[in-house]
Parts: C-alpha cells; sequence; structure tokens
C-alpha cells in the first residue's frame, strides 16, 4: 500500500510538503544524509548540488530496503544558511522534484549553526514505509 497524504479539511494547501501521511508496511529509519557521495566526497560545493545528493542517498537507501520515494513518510532537513535556502526556492523545488518526483511527505525544517561535516550545507533524514 503506498503512503497517502493526509490534509485536515478547511486547512490552507501545504505546499511542497504533507501535514501529515499515512502508510503500512516495515518502518525504515534513514539517518541523516549529507551531499556527499556514497565515497563520501563533496562533487558538489553549493547547496543545491549538496542537497540532490543528500536526496539520492536517502533514496539510494530507501530503494536498498525494497522502496521507492513514494514510501517516504518524512525529511528532516537542517540547513546552516536560511538565507541561502530562502533565496533558491525555487531551484530547491525543481532540485526536490528532479530526485523524488512530485511526492511531498511531511517535512520540517531546522536552521543549525553547523554540521559535523565542515563542507556539508545540508543534512536530510527520513523515514519510510517499506511493503512487507
Amino acid at each position: 500500500m503506498p503512503t497517502i497524504s493526509v490534509h485536515p479539511e478547511g486547512w490552507k494547501v501545504a505546499k511542497g510538503y504533507a501535514n501529515g501521511m499515512v502508510g503500512e508496511g516495515r518502518m525504515l529509519f534513514v539517518g541523516g544524509q549529507i551531499g556527499w557521495t556514497a565515497q563520501q566526497v563533496f562533487e558538489a560545493r553549493d547547496f543545491i548540488g549538496q542537497m540532490k545528493q543528500a536526496l539520492r542517498n536517502i533514496l539510494a537507501v530507501v530503494e536498498e530496503a525494497g522502496g521507492a520515494a513514494t514510501d517516504i513518510t518524512r525529511l528532516t532537513w537542517y540547513v546552516t544558511d536560511k538565507a541561502e535556502y530562502l533565496a533558491h526556492q525555487r531551484e530547491v523545488g525543481q532540485a526536490y522534484r528532479d530526485v523524488m518526483g512530485y511526492h511531498f511527505p511531511a517535512m520540517t525544517m531546522v536552521v543549525v549553526a553547523d554540521l559535523i561535516e565542515d563542507d556539508a550545507k545540508v543534512e536530510i533524514e527520513a523515514t519510510a514505509m517499506v511493503s512487507l
């Protein structure tokens, strides 16, 4: 069963995220992924490039567990520069869709002072419901 978005009646439409998600299956918790490759190399130094790589990394873990982007129920984003994120929202949206398609799970974004890897600009963790 695919995940289903939950939107309370009368609420303003959520753009680019869901207020809630429902699904059945095995719960998969994906640890925070940053914008480096499988070999732990940063090929991108910009926010958009790192964001796309972090999402690709999440998708690789979900697919390894037998799932797909549509099984992702939650993303928690940690970004080091709110202004950079806000200045590139159109590019963020396009980059997100390039990797995840038009699947928008519940999301939270948190601005943090720093990440453990000095070159990281974003870290994203995920929860998915992978079919039994």
